[in-house]
């Protein structure tokens, strides 16, 4: 599948969008009029430089407002669209991308339309210009794809053909199956982008709603496997107006895009083969049982998702807050590495590495997450051709050798190979225990808890606002985790806005969460001081959180071990009262241990938060019955503590 991307999809300079696009490893790109016009590179420079990148120039665009018009404008208009001909020879570029009229229209006929498209399509032809006429979701007249592909029949122009644009077509909720029985011919140019399900104006939410394949609701795959299934075979280029793109690194942002035309086709590719047509299917009528198409789709290694969380790794640059607050909650301290300063600590098969090299200005954060896999080479292989770069990491004589990458948000990723039983070959490089340099008073060195049945349930990471988008369609690509409805939860600082990631048995429940920009601005809630220079987080809280069988119990040891909870205010425990009706005992219990509940149709739900370190904090959690949530209707009073308490620090400080 050849590759492409419009240069509008990305912020900076012409000359810094084609280096980006090159590095990224896109075949060619669309030239936006505006980054040409304000370009200090000439039409020859441009060309030139495309040629030494590697880029092939595949579309000018958008020329706007052409057809449907009275006489007088359409002269202007061929006028102007023969200055564009001969500005596209000196690109060395063929095809021009002309869109149904909105501004100008004022006749509603096809047969004008039909008569005014042929004389455009004359006069690229005298100039070698192929047109591909867009219908816009929002056109006057032409606002569909199939009565944009009926003009182009009833032209007949070899100069005219049509370009599908995923987002005109899906906003408007069209049937894409038409699309296999158009002539491949005169299907001139392919543009895909995904958006989320949104009520709103269509103008609105293309202007500035579009994301990357993968990262919205659109069935893209399905859409290119009516694409490829007609014979198109050309470019696939991505045009997204998206105004945190424009606004974040370009290089960044075009490697972000390169991935997702990655991930759209093999997902393509998935579901040719899960839908075949009656002429693949063996035994239908005509059906040869082949599927051969001139648009080839490559495919990536397949892998299975995660079976749940191997460790979760912590980096302080004082360790000591962590180790008494592990101990508290009755992890057992398991000793050091052999090699490596990181500690580990374990309750059950919930395990936490302790990070002592963090640099003494960084705050505590969650640095590394570790993913029980199938196949762990094979799916390294995979996230690194997603464009995920890989992780360096030393290995001595018998140590397990971690495969690991790199997600957008800077968290580590290792993917490891776990035994069925839970348990991890990796620990034994650990030890002897003795007790870490905080010398707890409480717990000891085995940790009183350290055979508990705990699992990590859930990790939540602070997503920084530019590359949440990003991250969605990283962990879907690499991981196959699946992302499911988001959430937006009430902070005092503003909406705080929640996607989950999971897998189908929900061994791995990853929460990605988008904080208010109030939050992620340096100094301004960042528990643990300032962020570091150049950090791409870290400024806005996250957690990990553990699940027990009897929460009551682990609680009451807990507070016996002298461990902080996060105070929950008196009123929430009266509104719990009124929306659930509880036992006055089991409500005094949850009051005296500052617990938060929360019901739901499949079961229960029990939790509590520990104070933070830095920029982490843990949560122990009960899954009683069926329940599949997170207590959202808590976060709020969780929120609402943590900002108090951080000013409070504030004050005193």
């Amino acid at each position: 599948m050849r590759t492409g991307i419009a240069t509008v999809c990305l912020s900076g300079t012409l000359k810094e969008k084609m280096q980006a696009c090159a590095i990224a490893g896109f075949d060619g790109i669309e030239i936006f009029e505006q980054d040409l016009v304000t370009s200090s590179l000439s039409p020859e420079e441009v060309r030139l430089m495309a040629a030494d990148l590697g880029l092939t120039l595949d579309l000018y665009q958008p020329f706007r407002d052409f057809d449907s018009v009275s006489e007088e404008l359409l002269a202007a208009n061929l006028r102007r669209a023969e200055a564009k001909f001969r500005l596209m020879a000196r690109l060395g570029m063929d095809t021009i991308l002309v869109c149904s009229n909105v501004a100008t229209a004022s006749v509603d006929d096809d047969g004008l339309r039909a008569a005014q498209l042929s004389r455009l399509a004359s006069l690229a032809g005298e100039h070698g210009v192929k047109v591909a006429y867009e219908a816009l979701a929002w056109g006057r007249y032409v606002n569909d794809y199939e009565h944009a592909h009926r003009l182009v029949e009833l032209v007949d122009h070899p100069n005219l053909g049509t370009c599908l644009d995923s987002f005109h077509i899906l906003s408007r909720d069209w049937d894409t199956a038409p699309i296999e029985r158009f002539n491949p011919d005169k299907i001139f140019f392919v543009q895909v982008a995904d958006a989320p399900k949104l009520s709103m104006d269509v103008l609105s939410w293309s202007r500035h709603y579009r994301v990357f394949p993968g990262e919205g609701q659109f069935e893209l795959a399905k859409f290119m496997g009516h694409v490829v299934r007609a014979g198109y075979s050309g470019p696939v280029s991505l045009e997204v107006f998206n105004d945190v793109f424009r606004q974040s690194d370009v290089e960044r942002t075009a490697v972000d895009a390169m991935r997702s035309l990655i991930w759209l086709e093999e997902q393509s590719a998935k579901w040719l083969d899960a839908n075949p047509s009656a002429a693949e299917r063996p035994g239908g009528a005509g059906g040869t049982g082949r599927r051969r198409h001139p648009m080839e789709l490559a495919t990536l290694p397949r892998v299975a998702e995660p079976a749940g969380f191997n460790f979760a790794e912590v980096r302080a640059a004082d360790t000591g807050a962590l180790e008494t607050l592990l101990a508290q909650l009755g992890f057992g301290f398991n000793g050091r590495h052999r090699t490596k300063n990181v500690q580990l600590w374990s309750m059950g098969h919930a395990r936490v590495i302790i990070n002592e090299e963090a640099p003494a200005a960084a705050e505590t954060s969650i640095a590394a997450v570790g993913f029980d896999v199938d196949a762990p080479v094979i799916a390294a292989a995979r996230a690194q051709q997603l464009k995920a770069p890989a992780v360096p990491r030393k290995n001595q004589a018998n140590e397990e050798v971690f495969q690991g990458f790199a997600a957008p948000d800077a968290t580590e990723i290792f993917l490891c190979q776990g035994n069925p039983d839970g348990t991890a070959a990796w620990v034994n490089e650990f030890g002897p225990p003795g007790t870490p340099d905080s010398s707890l008073a409480t717990g000891g060195a085995a940790g009183p808890n350290a055979g508990a049945p705990a699992v990590i349930d859930h990790v939540n990471l602070a997503q920084p606002w530019q590359h949440f988008d990003e991250a969605v369609l990283f962990y879907t690509s690499a991981l196959a985790l699946e992302p499911q409805p988001y959430a937006e939860v009430a902070s005092p600082s503003g909406l705080v806005r929640s996607q989950v990631m999971t897998t189908r048995d929900r061994g791995v429940r990853l929460v990605l969460n988008l904080a208010p920009l109030l939050m992620q601005e340096a100094g301004t809630e960042t528990p643990g001081g300032p962020p570091l220079a150049g950090s791409p987080r870290r400024t806005y809280q996250e957690h990990i959180a553990f699940a027990v069988g009897d929460l009551v119990s682990t609680a009451r040891d807990a507070r016996a071990r002298g461990l902080e909870f996060l105070r929950i205010p008196a009123n929430y425990y009266e509104d719990l009262d009124a929306r659930f009706d509880l036992d006055p005992a089991f409500l005094a219990t949850l009051r005296e241990l500052n617990l938060l509940y929360d019901r739901d149709a499949d079961g229960e739900f029990l939790h509590f938060y520990t104070a933070t370190v830095g920029s982490v904090f843990f949560e122990v959690v009960e899954r009683r019955g069926a329940y599949d949530g997170y207590g959202a209707p808590n976060a709020p009073v969780r929120h609402a503590v943590q900002y108090d308490h951080l000013h409070q620090l504030k004050l005193t400080a």
